[in-house]
């Protein structure tokens, strides 16, 4: 992180002390960032894997298995929906049991 002072704005102690602050909060925003990663990863592909199953054709996959993977799949959704503050291992957890 750089932070400069052009124009003599600001007091080398403030400088400091957003450097400081920009530190504090790296480890929280990686953890945040992993988060949102894990939860739009498992969202890609719960509407990619349902999508796919609609786009089948008749021959390629039996009415039982869409039926299994599209009720999976609406599930996993409407997991997230009621989820959207759940922690990364979750959705991680979510994606798994989607990929099982």
């Amino acid at each position: 992180i750089t932070i400069t002072n052009d124009k003599g704005r600001l007091s080398k102690d403030e400088i400091e002390r957003m450097v400081s602050e920009a530190e504090k909060f790296k480890d929280e925003d990686a953890a945040m960032q992993e988060k949102i990663q894990a939860k739009n990863a498992l969202e890609s592909y719960a509407y990619n894997m349902k999508q796919t199953i609609d786009d089948a054709k008749g021959d390629t996959v039996s009415e039982d298995d869409k039926k299994l993977v599209l009720d999976k799949c609406s599930e996993v959704i409407s997991w997230l929906d009621s989820n959207q503050t759940a922690e990364k291992d979750e959705f991680e957890h979510q994606q798994k049991e989607l990929e099982g």
